[in-house]
């Protein structure tokens, strides 16, 4: 919008420009065009109204009445426009009158417009957060506010203080409040999600509706304590008609979704047992949904005023089909069978879930009598009906319910209560021979267990129960301490029956026996009945505490020697020496000297081991016979027990060591040397087989020999034997040696090591067998030979391939190999490669000198024969 400007020239005085008919006349033409432009735009603004129902829609209008007439405004303010009103006013002071009238409407409206929309915006944030924060929660905490902000604008504003513009503002707000909740609440959604969602989005919204108008009062109430004149006496009726209907709308909803929840609950898996006819329970689910599923698709919204009447008759049908039907359904299918919560008994549980269907349809009933008509319609009579059926037949299904029980319960109970605290698998006198041979095991039948928890629920239900009953549920903690008291009890004392071995409980058999003594009252004469339960569990516990210790104490012993024991069966009978300077290794009788010297200082120690037995045998005795003589015959047959252990650790001590032995035997590793050496006429080794084989057999035996020292106890006792004069002078001692050394696994392992070191040396004999090639050397007739040679007198040509013969077999053997290492052994074969050489030069150093005495023979006969001639 722009005001034209005249293009007459204003640069004089105003008094002058006033005085030229020109200047004034173009002026007036302006005036006149400004004056219908101002009364055009005046006319329209204020015609303007809010677009929508929204109140953000008023502060846009006042906002843009306010621009289109401040442009207005600012044009006139210019001092050009000033100039021309003065000429104007000077000219002519009467044409101006009506132009001054626009220009002072101008004006004031402006003021308007930029008051309000000033105000307005102190508005707009809360609005804004009505209209599009997300969630209720934003919008409750958004009204307080908004109506404080709105008291403010009352009180100041001087356009909002008249009642014809605050309340349209207030119904826009109430308006936008119910929008928000009409989107919140909405139907097509609202039943497809989980119902608490459903329940919370209900009430979050019902709320909201309702601190809109408790909070509208409340700010009634702050401007009227003020003290402004200017109360707040606002059609009511207007702000809250539609939005209190919204409320009991919601409340319509509520109820149909806890109606809907309470029936769903009967069927949930975590809260019912399980059932005989789930397919049933299946059909009633279906059932309900389909009630409810019309609620989806409503053909009017349920929130219009104008739908009241389709919103009544859809709640009615609600209330008569869902809880009338639904329930006496619910009823007939599960009367059987009825589902249970988790936390009730069967009976009382029964009677509790008829009872909770009954105030269902008692408290529909009781809705539907308030509807007068549509209880003396035709559906009203049959709905009454049904529900007259139904009720008396849960009655009577709760009283027979609660009969059966109460005689059953009258019946049971005291045969229940005279049942023994206790029960034995399998009781005997005979002294104990396996540590199950007694079983105990606690015997409160789970039928009391259930009587008292009926008879809570029955009370909690205001049923009469039997006296028995009550005070047996009275008792019900005294009980419970009891029955758990007894099964710890138990289960120490089968524990501790677990811990002990065959020969513990034959060594504790008179505690044993002392304790089922006192656990077998439990199975006589206490009953549930009985006083003295109390005192029996402690006299239980003492004892088996008692019995505990002394367990404990003999373990304790027990490992000590098995500790003892493990290392003896651990020993090492085979200590083998080191190399000396990493490649010389000892010889046969110089290794197994050291292997047994090492044993020895071995055996020693392990002698010491055994010989300090006895007397942890005598300190179990000392605990449990009280003496310390080390044959008390209530031990005889736990001495024999550590004896047997004994004799299966040393046999287990001889067996894996002669395994060790075997497999060092086989192991690509030497221990020992051995030498091959020429003994003409044969080649042998030093020291021969036989002499080694005889060697290893001897270590075997010394290796099994050291059971000797292991002197076997006396019969009953855990004293060694004492040596046995059999003749006068020959002494038997008693000792693990003779069942040792009978052993199956010794014996094999003893025949498997001389056999493998047999195989071993005949494979160095048969390795030494290519030496034999060498055997003219020293088996041919070296006197014979040169007698024959100096006979023939051959030519010089023979005795150099004698000599080179002889110097090829010298160096041949020094190109051999010197060393032979198989399995355990290295075989030295420098003395044998030695031998053969010096016998290779003998023969070398003989036909020298058979040569030198031929030649010396003809030369003599040459030089006679010179001397003769």
């Amino acid at each position: 919008l722009k005001l034209e400007m005249p293009t007459v020239n204003l640069d004089r005085e105003v008094a002058v420009l006033a005085t030229v008919p020109v200047v004034v006349q173009s002026l007036k033409s302006c005036a006149v065009t400004w004056q219908k432009l101002i009364s055009r735009v005046l006319e329209e603004q204020l015609k303007k109204v809010p677009q929508g129902n929204s109140p953000l829609a008023e502060i846009y209008l006042w906002r843009e009445k306010n621009a289109t007439l401040n442009a207005l405004n600012e044009q006139l303010k210019l001092p050009e426009m000033q100039k021309v009103l003065e000429i104007l006013q000077e000219a002519e002071p009467e044409f101006t009158g009506d132009l001054q009238i626009v220009l002072s409407d101008l004006k004031k409206h402006h003021m308007q417009a930029q008051d309000n929309a000033k105000f307005l915006s102190t508005l707009e944030r809360h609005l804004k957060n009505l209209s599009t924060g997300t969630g209720v929660d934003v919008i409750s905490n958004t009204i307080p506010s908004l109506l404080n902000a709105l008291r403010l604008v009352w009180i100041m504003s001087r356009h909002y203080n008249k009642d014809e513009c605050m309340v349209p503002l207030l119904e826009g707000i109430s308006w936008e409040i119910s929008e928000r909740v009409r989107r919140v609440v909405d139907l097509q959604t609202l039943f497809k999600q989980d119902i608490a969602a459903a329940k919370k989005k209900i009430t979050e919204a019902k709320k909201t509706l309702e601190q809109w108008k408790k909070c509208y009062f409340t700010t009634c109430m702050q401007v009227e304590e003020s003290g402004s004149k200017r109360y707040w006496k606002f059609d009511v009726k207007r702000l809250f008609e539609k939005t209190d209907y919204m409320v009991s709308i919601c409340q319509d909803l509520y109820d149909i979704f806890q109606v809907t929840e309470e029936l769903y609950n009967i069927f949930i898996p975590e809260l019912v047992t399980v059932t005989e006819n789930p397919k049933g329970i299946d059909e009633l689910r279906r059932e309900v949904n389909i009630v409810i599923s019309p609620m989806e698709d409503l053909s009017f919204d349920p929130f219009s005023m104008e739908s009241a009447r389709d919103w009544a008759f859809v709640m009615e049908e609600f209330r008569e089909d869902v809880t009338v039907e639904t329930v006496k359904q619910i009823f007939v299918e599960n009367l059987k069978d009825p589902p249970l919560y988790k936390s009730h008994p069967p009976v009382a549980g029964a009677i509790s879930w008829s009872r909770s269907l009954s105030h269902r349809i008692q408290h529909t009933f009781t809705r539907l009598q308030e509807e007068e008509e549509l209880l003396a319609s035709e559906r009203g009579k049959e709905v009454k009906q049904i529900y007259l059926q139904v009720t008396k037949k849960m009655k009577e299904y709760e009283d027979q319910k609660y009969s059966l029980w109460r005689e059953r319960t009258e019946q049971l109970l005291p045969m229940l209560l005279k049942d023994t605290v206790l029960t034995v698998s399998s009781a005997t006198e005979e002294p104990v021979t396996t540590k199950k041979s007694v079983y105990f095991t606690l015997n409160f039948s789970p039928e009391i267990e259930e009587i008292i928890f009926e008879t809570k629920y029955m009370e909690q239900l205001e049923l009469p129960v039997p006296e028995m009953a009550r005070y047996v549920a009275l008792q019900e903690d005294k009980y419970l301490r009891y029955t758990s008291k007894l099964k710890a009890m138990l289960d120490r004392y089968h524990k501790l029956m677990e811990m002990m071995n065959q020969a513990e409980t034959k060594l504790l058999d008179h505690y044993i026996q002392e304790l089922w003594r006192i656990l077998k009252a439990g199975c006589k004469r206490l009953t549930w009945k009985s006083v003295g339960i109390g005192e029996f569990i402690v006299q239980c516990t003492q004892t088996i505490g008692k019995l505990e210790l002394l367990v404990h104490q003999i373990h304790h012993i027990s490992e000590d020697i098995s500790s003892k024991l493990q290392s003896i069966e651990s020993a090492n009978l085979f200590k083998f020496p080191h190399s000396k300077n990493g490649d010389k290794y000892p010889g046969t009788k110089e290794f197994f000297d050291y292997v047994k010297c090492e044993r020895a200082q071995d055996v020693e120690q392990l002698i010491r081991k055994y010989s300090a037995i006895p007397q942890l045998l005598i300190e179990v005795e000392r605990r449990v016979a009280n003496t310390n003589s080390g044959k008390s015959p209530r031990l005889a047959s736990y001495y024999a027990y550590w004896e047997n252990r004994i004799y299966q650790v040393l046999t287990q001590l001889i067996v894996k060591n002669l395994q060790a032995f075997n497999a060092t035997v086989l192991a690509n590793v030497p221990l020992l040397q051995i030498e091959a050496v020429l003994s003409v006429p044969e080649i042998t080794m030093k020291p021969n087989a036989s002499e080694i084989e005889k060697m290893t057999v001897q270590s075997i035996q010394d290796c099994v020999e050291i059971t000797k020292h292991f002197v076997r106890w006396m019969h009953g006792t855990c004293i060694e034997c004492p040596p046995q004069h059999i003749k006068a002078d020959e002494v038997v001692t008693f000792s693990f040696y003779s069942d040792v050394s009978q052993s199956p696994l010794v014996i094999e392992q003893g025949v498997l090591i001389t056999q493998n070191v047999h195989k071993l040396l005949a494979s160095l004999s048969k390795y030494l067998n290519q030496w034999k090639r060498y055997d003219l050397l020293w088996k041919s007739d070296k006197g014979t030979v040169l007698d024959r040679l100096a006979a023939e007198k051959p030519a010089c040509v023979i005795f150099d391939e004698h000599l080179q013969f002889y110097m090829k077999v010298a160096q041949e053997v020094t190109q051999q190999p010197l060393i032979k290492d198989e399995q355990f052994i290295r075989l030295q074969l420098a003395p044998l490669a030695s031998a053969v050489q010096e016998n290779a030069k003998s023969w070398m150093m003989s036909l020298g000198k058979l040569l030198n005495e031929l030649t010396r023979e003809e030369f003599f006969r040459l030089q006679d024969e010179i001397r003769v001639g």
